[in-house]
């Protein structure tokens, strides 16, 4: 039983740093070309819309926005893994995979914004509203999971959790949770290397974080997370494994950060240029595309057409978010929909904001 919840001994993967193809481990199938040419235009216009949300940012249209460049692998593929029943648990830092999804690009900066505290309908959507305390939402998704068993879907859920996130007490007891219930949840944990400024050396001493599911009874795995193929590869069996009852998947990607942690982190301060120009080189998007090209998919005008499609994306971003809103969230509104039944702590900062307000009125 051991040896069926153990990772691979090194990452799968499909397709080497410079775009051509490697074998992969025996069992393992590619996605159809189709998929994958599907998967490069999602990841132009994913890339495309971090730029410009990042953009956003310095112009003070937005708070603050968590960059994923150059996670743009892991992002498509947990997506293009799921069907649209199924539900995304996903962190501050997956805009991306919202806006591949389908949901609407300004609904998905709302909460970035600083406007309410989810710019989308999560039942709508079947997407959670994207979590910032970290790994509480692999809680959620574990329950969501179950959910869905009880109620008899065949629904799959699939919780996004960065490496740091791995370091919590929730993440541990959302693995013990689904496999003792045999949840249909995958965990997909997008291991960037650092949290915010900690390395991975000082987080865990496990040879990779993919065996932290082993003890729970979760069967684990590896995969090279700036290789698509593999992601959606990998991926794609997890979900299927949970959809036919066989239980909780966690996944290991091993990934970068190729931005500072937000707009108001110098990365700098903890990591040198030479670790980044070496993952520059391992870049997720020229890897798919020189595959691509390679198998004869993709070609000059393919290319010219997704760049192009990503630009008249990047515009509507820009004209949604410079407009002006026609009513601004009133501070009392903070207090609205974080529970069914405001809890009494809840209802003291209300009575107590709302005394301030009063008083700068008088």
């Amino acid at each position: 039983m051991v040896d069926g919840l153990l990772p691979s001994a090194v990452p799968v993967r499909f397709v080497a740093e410079d775009g051509t193809a490697v074998e992969p481990p025996a069992g393992r199938t590619a996605p159809a070309d189709g998929e994958l040419l599907d998967a490069y235009r999602r990841m132009v216009l994913g890339r495309r819309f971090d730029r410009q949300a990042t953009a956003l940012t310095r112009q003070g249209r937005l708070a603050v926005y968590p960059s994923s460049r150059g996670q743009e692998a892991c992002q498509i593929g947990g997506v293009l893994a799921l069907r649209d029943g199924d539900w995304l648990f996903p962190t501050y830092r997956d805009s991306v995979a919202l806006v591949a999804r389908g949901l609407d690009p300004a609904e998905v900066l709302t909460l970035l914004q600083g406007g309410w505290h989810c710019g989308y309908d999560p039942a709508a959507v079947r997407v959670a509203p994207q979590c910032t305390p970290l790994a509480t939402q692999t809680l959620h998704a574990v329950g969501m999971a179950e959910a869905l068993r009880r109620k008899g879907e065949d629904g799959v859920v699939m919780a996004f959790v960065g490496d740091g996130g791995t370091s919590e007490g929730d993440f541990h007891e959302a693995l013990n949770y689904a496999a003792v219930r045999n949840a249909p949840v995958v965990f997909f944990v997008q291991n960037n290397r650092y949290a915010i400024s900690v390395p991975l050396a000082k987080q865990t001493a496990a040879p990779a974080l993919a065996y932290k599911g082993v003890g729970y009874g979760v069967r684990s795995e590896q995969v090279d997370g700036n290789d698509l193929v593999a992601v959606l590869s990998v991926l794609a069996s997890a979900v299927e494994y949970a959809r036919s009852g066989g239980g909780p998947s966690l996944v290991e990607a091993h990934t970068y950060r190729m931005d500072a942690h937000t707009n108001a982190d110098d990365a700098t301060r903890y990591r040198e240029d030479g670790e980044v120009e070496r993952w520059e080189a391992a870049d997720p998007l020229a890897r798919l595309e020189t595959y691509l090209r390679g198998r004869g998919v993709l070609d000059d005008a393919e290319v010219a057409a997704a760049h192009e499609a990503a630009e008249t994306f990047a515009a509507g971003v820009r004209d949604a978010l410079n407009a002006e809103p026609e009513s601004a969230p009133g501070p009392m509104e903070l207090f609205e929909h974080v529970f069914a039944e405001p809890t009494p702590q809840l209802r003291e900062q209300r009575d107590l904001l709302a005394s301030e307000l009063a008083a700068e009125e008088d």
